[in-house]
C-alpha cells in the first residue's frame, strides 16, 4: 500500500533533480551579482536553495518553528562547490527524515510562528509541500530568471527550454 512518505519522496526527489540541473548552470564567478539592489545576490539565492531541504528535515522532526529563532544574518556559501555540498547533505538529511515516517506522523499538526504568534498550523505533509517543495520551486524559478539575465543557457525542466530541446 502506498504511503504518504512514498509520494512525498517521489515529489521531493524530482524537485531535487531539477534543482541540481539549475545549480549546474550557475557561473561560479558571478555569485556577488544581483539583478536589482533589492534582490538577493546570486550566491545568497543558491545558498538558500541549498538550505531548503535541511529546513524540510527539521520540519519533519519538530512540531513547530518560530521565525524569531532564525539567525540574525543570512549565510551565503563562499563557493558554488560549498553550496552544492550543502544541498546534497541537506537532500540526504531530508530523505532520511522522511523515509521512516508513518502516515499519522505526516498528518500530525505542525505550526509556524513568529515571535510566539501562530502564522499557520497544518498537517506536517501540507507544511512540507508548502515550505519545502513549493518554496524550492519558487526559488528555482527565480534562479532561472537570474541565469537568463546573465545569458546562461537554461536546462529543460518541465519541458524544452528556449536553449535546449527535450529533457
Amino acid at each position: 500500500m502506498l504511503k504518504f512518505a512514498d509520494v512525498l519522496l517521489a515529489e521531493f526527489d524530482r524537485g531535487a533533480g531539477l534543482t541540481r540541473r539549475v545549480l549546474a548552470r550557475v557561473p561560479p564567478d558571478r555569485l556577488e551579482w544581483r539583478p536589482h539592489e533589492k534582490s538577493m545576490t546570486l550566491g545568497r539565492l543558491v545558498t538558500h536553495l541549498a538550505e531548503l531541504p535541511g529546513w524540510g528535515a527539521s520540519l519533519v522532526e519538530t512540531r513547530e518553528y518560530d521565525l524569531s529563532q532564525r539567525p540574525a544574518t543570512e549565510q551565503t556559501d563562499l563557493t558554488l562547490d560549498a553550496a552544492r555540498a550543502r544541498f546534497e547533505a541537506n537532500v540526504a538529511a531530508m530523505r532520511q527524515a522522511i523515509v521512516s515516517r508513518t502516515d499519522p506522523e505526516l498528518l500530525a499538526p505542525w505550526t509556524l510562528k513568529s515571535e510566539g504568534r501562530e502564522l499557520f498550523t497544518a498537517p506536517r505533509l501540507v507544511a512540507l509541500r508548502t515550505l519545502l517543495l513549493e518554496h524550492s520551486a519558487h526559488h528555482r524559478g527565480q534562479l532561472t530568471v537570474y541565469l537568463r539575465l546573465l545569458d546562461v543557457p537554461l536546462p529543460p525542466l518541465f519541458g524544452p527550454s528556449a536553449d535546449e530541446g527535450r529533457i
